[in-house]
C-alpha cells in the first residue's frame, strides 16, 4: 500500500518572521529554499503582512504554506510551515517564542525593547528552531538554557583592573593603605 501524503520530516518550520506594524522586517530566518532570494523573501513578507495585519485569525494558508501568526503591541510574529504541517506544532513554536521573549524582555514584547535586545532575540529563536527542526517548545526550558549561557564576569578582568589601579603593588608589599 502506498503512503498517502508527503513523507514525515523533522524539518517542520520553513520560516520564522518578526515584522513591525508597517510590515518591515525586524528578524527573518528562512530555513529552506522556498524563498531563495532576498527579493522573493521581501515579496513574501509584504504579501503575508497585507493578508494578516488586519485580520483577527491566527492561522492562514498562503502560497501553499501554513502560517501561524500573532501580534503583540506593535509587532507581528509569524511561523511558516508546509501546507501539510501540523498547525498545533507551529502554534507551539509561536507561543514558545512569545513567552520566552516576554520573559527575556521582562515586559510586553514591543519593537523598541526587541531592537534593544536583538542578540537575545536571535538566541531565543536559535534555541527554539535550528535549520527548520523544532528543538524546543517549552519557554521555561529555553529561558533555562539561555541563563546557563550567560557569561560569568572573567576573573582576569578584575585582576587586570586591580593591577592597573596599583592594588597589586600594595598587596605585594604588605601595605594595606592604612596609616597609623
Amino acid at each position: 500500500m502506498e503512503p498517502v501524503g508527503p513523507e514525515p520530516s523533522l524539518y517542520t518550520v520553513k520560516a520564522l518572521l518578526i515584522l513591525d506594524s508597517l510590515g518591515q522586517r525586524l528578524l527573518a530566518k528562512y530555513y529552506d529554499g522556498t524563498f531563495p532570494t532576498a527579493k522573493e523573501q521581501a515579496a513574501f513578507e509584504r504579501n503575508i503582512f497585507s493578508k494578516t495585519h488586519q485580520t483577527g485569525g491566527e492561522i492562514a494558508c498562503l502560497e501553499g504554506l501554513t502560517v501561524v501568526y500573532r501580534s503583540s503591541a506593535d509587532l507581528f510574529f509569524y511561523v511558516v510551515g508546509g501546507c501539510q504541517e501540523n498547525v498545533l506544532m507551529l502554534s507551539a513554536v509561536l507561543t514558545c517564542l512569545l513567552d520566552a521573549l516576554g520573559h527575556l524582555l521582562r515586559k510586553e514584547v514591543e519593537k523598541r525593547w526587541l531592537l534593544d535586545n536583538m542578540e537575545g532575540t536571535f538566541l531565543v529563536v536559535d534555541e527554539i528552531v535550528d535549520r527548520g527542526v523544532i528543538l524546543e517548545s517549552d519557554p521555561q526550558q529555553v529561558i533555562r538554557r539561555l541563563s546557563l549561557r550567560a557569561p560569568e564576569p572573567a576573573a582576569y578582568g578584575f585582576v587586570l583592573f586591580d593591577y592597573l589601579a596599583g592594588g597589586s603593588e600594595r598587596r605585594d608589599s604588605g601595605d594595606t593603605g592604612q596609616h597609623k
